[in-house]
């Protein structure tokens, strides 16, 4: 049996909730839990965390091989190790010496269902005891005293002629059970290294981290995923296109306040050829008028209670089209059935956290009328997601 465990605190100072704040539109902590879910390798999926907040998110992705373990409270202070966990769920679930066991950190979110494939193959070889994740690194280091740790100063290599060091990236360990319970140690043995992408180098522990890693993963892994070519995009009106504000003149006239850049947005999609709509639940005039004014393909107002799902289903059977080729965004509650249909969703930076906790939706990092819209836009042009 093959198990992936996955140690997720609540704690965290550099970055509070870390692991399930919104990396690149969903929870950190669901990257790695999706790659799995995908291996055929792996058997069974365990999160191990303190957090109420964490086991919401983990068992609100209605995974079919996850499972959440609430490990004690002595196993997730700031000083405890992440062995002293292991060795807690290993006992407790009573796992048999040949069970192979593979730790899995959170914080590597690049990690892609490939690379456990491929890094359990070699485990499976038997040739060793266990594995550890590595990245090429092409630095040269220095000693304190001066001297060249691991190239000739006086003959400098070019890059292409230099072989490198391998660098730890901390993306995954695997061991057997029985050895891991000799030792006390994710490693033991003989140890293989199973060599990654340069990309995958880094963890998020900082901030900057975060932001690097973000567009590391658009650039080396969403891109290259392939679904079909979205044909029609479709927006919520409040929370959304606004901020969610009720304005009101000294006459008692209702205002709403939209972007000018989300306006621009619904040009660059109609320019590539992109149909659009607004779906709503409110009817206003005020609507109507901002929806002339972009230039929309398609308006439904006073859709409620499953109305916008309904509303998107009738724009595809007009157009031809299924609902995987259509990319929506909305922030409320309202619009979690056609959110969950989409090809690709989204939501605004401060949507309601349900909406923020579908699997696979993109958090926007600007608010509702503060131009998520366009960001969104943006992200799909530039990505083809």
């Amino acid at each position: 049996m093959v198990i992936a465990f996955i140690p997720v605190r609540g704690g965290s100072k550099s970055i509070p909730f870390k692991n399930i704040k919104p990396f690149c539109g969903k929870p950190l902590v669901c990257w790695n839990i999706e790659a799995l879910e995908q291996c055929d390798e792996v058997d069974e999926i365990i999160v191990a965390t303190d957090s109420d907040k964490i086991e919401e998110t983990v068992i609100s992705g209605k995974y079919k091989k996850t499972k959440v373990y609430r490990r004690s409270a002595e196993n997730a202070c700031d000083t405890a190790s992440t062995e002293s966990v292991m060795l807690e769920y290993i006992r407790y679930a009573q796992l048999h010496d040949d069970d192979i066991f593979m730790l899995v950190q959170a914080t590597s979110p690049l990690t892609e269902t490939v690379h456990f494939t491929e890094a359990l193959g070699m485990y499976g070889t038997g040739e060793y005891d266990s594995i550890l994740t590595c990245v090429r690194n092409y630095r040269f280091f220095w000693n304190g005293d001066g001297t060249s740790m691991n190239y000739d100063y006086r003959n400098r290599p070019r890059r292409q002629d230099f072989s490198g060091m391998l660098m730890e990236n901390g993306a995954f360990y695997i061991n057997k059970v029985r050895h891991i319970l000799e030792s006390g140690n994710r490693l033991s043995g003989h140890i293989g290294i199973y060599e990654m992408p340069e990309y995958t180098a880094t963890e998020i522990d900082e901030p900057d981290d975060w932001a690097v890693l973000e567009n590391l993963m658009y650039r080396h892994v969403l891109s290259k995923r392939t679904m079909r070519p979205i044909k029609l995009f479709l927006c919520d009106v409040d929370g959304t296109l606004t901020d969610g504000g009720m304005y009101y003149s000294e006459n008692g006239d209702e205002l709403k306040k939209f972007n000018t850049r989300d306006g621009m947005g619904f040009q660059l999609l109609r320019e590539v050829g992109i149909k659009t709509g607004i779906i709503t639940s409110e009817d206003t005039k005020m609507v109507e008028n901002r929806a002339k004014k972009l230039n929309v393909d398609f308006l439904y107002q006073g859709k409620r209670d499953g109305g916008k799902l309904a509303a998107a289903k009738e724009i595809c059977a007009r157009l031809g089209i299924t609902l995987d080729e259509v990319a929506y965004i909305g922030d409320d509650v309202n619009c979690m059935e056609l959110l969950k249909a989409v090809g690709v969703k989204a939501c605004p930076a401060d949507a309601c956290e349900e909406a923020k906790a579908i699997v696979g939706i993109h958090v926007m990092k600007r608010q509702g009328g503060e131009g998520c819209v366009r960001e969104f836009v943006d992200t799909l042009m530039e990505y083809k997601l």
